[in-house]
C-alpha cells in the first residue's frame, strides 16, 4: 500500500507541476492587470511603478522563475485585489466549498444507494420506473438551468428562499439542492445497474431460498459487493464538486472556490490563480486516493 501511494504521490505532483506551468503562462495571456488596477487617468510613472512593483515589468520567463523559487519557500504570492496572501484567500474560499461538497455528497450518496437498490430488488416494477424515469432526467439537466429555474420558482415567484448568501440554513437550501439532482442521478442508475447484477447472482439466490429477509439481501448481502463501481462514481462527482461548482457557485453568489476562481481570472488576478489550482488538484489527489483505500477496504484481492 505504501508503495501504491507513492506512486500516486509522484504521479500527481508531475502532473501538478505541468498544469502550474500551463495555467501560468496562459493566464498571461489574458492581458496586463494595470489596465484593471489603475484608473483610466493613472499617469505613465503611475503604470510603470504598479508593473515594478508586482513584476510585470520583467520578462514572461523571469517572471515564472520568481515564482516557482518563492513557491518553493512556501510563499504562494500576493492578492492584487484583496493586498494579503493568495492562499489565506483561496483557503477561506475552499472551506465554502468544502462543506457544501461534504452536505450535497452526504445527501447524494444516502438517497441514491437506499433508492437505487430498492429499485434494482423488483426490476421493472412501479417504483423502479419511476426511480428510473426521474434519475434520469437529473442526470440529464444543466446545472445552470436548474439554477435558474429555482431562483425564480422559489425566490422570485414564492419568496421563501433567498437568492444568495451563506447567513442562514435557508441560504443552503438551493445550492445543495441544485448541486444534489445530477449527481443523484448519475450514481442513482450505476448503483441500481450493479445491484442487479449483483441480486441475480447464485449466493444471492441460496439466500433467498434459505428465507433471507429483502432488506439483509439487499443491504448486508448485495450492497457490499456492488459497491466498487459505486465508489468510483461518488468519488468522481465528489471532486468535481470539491474542484469548484463553478455554475452553481457563481449564479449563487455563494464564496467557494469556484466563484473566486472566475473572478480571478477576470480580475487577473494570478496569484489566487494558480493558488486555487494547486488547492483543487491536491483535492483531487486525496479524494482519489480516498476511493483506492476504499476499494482495498471492501475488496481484499486488491488489499492483498
Amino acid at each position: 500500500m505504501k508503495s501504491f501511494i507513492g506512486k500516486r504521490a509522484i504521479a500527481s505532483g508531475v502532473s501538478l507541476v505541468v498544469l502550474i506551468v500551463i495555467v501560468f503562462f496562459l493566464s498571461r495571456l489574458t492581458g496586463d492587470p494595470t489596465d484593471l488596477y489603475l484608473p483610466i487617468d493613472a499617469t505613465t510613472e503611475m503604470r510603470q511603478q504598479f508593473r515594478e512593483m508586482n513584476g510585470f515589468n520583467e520578462p514572461l520567463i523571469i517572471q515564472f522563475g520568481r515564482y516557482v523559487a518563492d513557491l518553493a519557500q512556501g510563499n504562494f504570492g500576493q492578492s492584487l485585489r484583496q493586498a494579503r496572501p493568495a492562499m489565506d484567500v483561496v483557503l477561506e474560499a475552499f472551506v465554502w466549498t468544502f462543506w457544501l461538497a461534504v452536505i450535497t455528497m452526504t445527501l447524494v450518496t444516502v438517497a441514491a444507494i437506499v433508492i437505487g437498490s430498492l429499485a434494482a430488488f423488483r426490476v421493472g416494477g412501479v417504483f423502479d420506473r419511476l426511480a428510473t424515469f426521474f434519475s434520469l432526467i437529473g442526470a440529464a439537466a444543466p446545472d445552470f438551468w436548474l439554477a435558474i429555474v429555482a431562483i425564480v420558482i422559489f425566490a422570485v415567484r414564492l419568496h421563501i428562499l433567498p437568492t444568495s448568501g451563506t447567513g442562514t440554513f435557508s441560504h443552503w437550501v438551493l445550492p445543495v439542492s441544485v448541486l444534489f439532482i445530477r449527481p443523484f442521478g448519475l450514481i442513482l442508475q450505476v448503483v441500481r445497474g450493479s445491484m442487479i447484477s449483483v441480486l441475480s447472482s447464485a449466493y444471492v439466490k441460496t439466500a433467498r431460498a434459505k428465507g433471507v429477509r429483502s432488506n439483509s439481501i439487499i443491504f448486508v448481502h448485495g450492497l457490499r459487493n456492488a459497491m466498487l463501481p459505486v465508489i468510483t462514481v461518488i468519488g468522481d462527482q465528489a471532486a468535481a464538486i470539491l474542484n469548484g461548482a463553478v455554475v452553481v457557485e457563481t449564479v449563487f453568489g455563494f464564496p467557494g472556490i469556484g466563484k473566486l476562481m472566475i473572478d480571478s481570472i477576470l480580475l487577473r488576478d494570478f496569484a489566487v490563480v494558480l493558488a486555487v489550482i494547486m488547492v483543487s488538484a491536491l483535492a483531487i489527489f486525496i479524494m482519489n486516493l480516498l476511493i483506492d483505500i476504499a476499494y482495498a477496504l471492501l475488496d481484499p484481492r486488491i488489499r492483498y
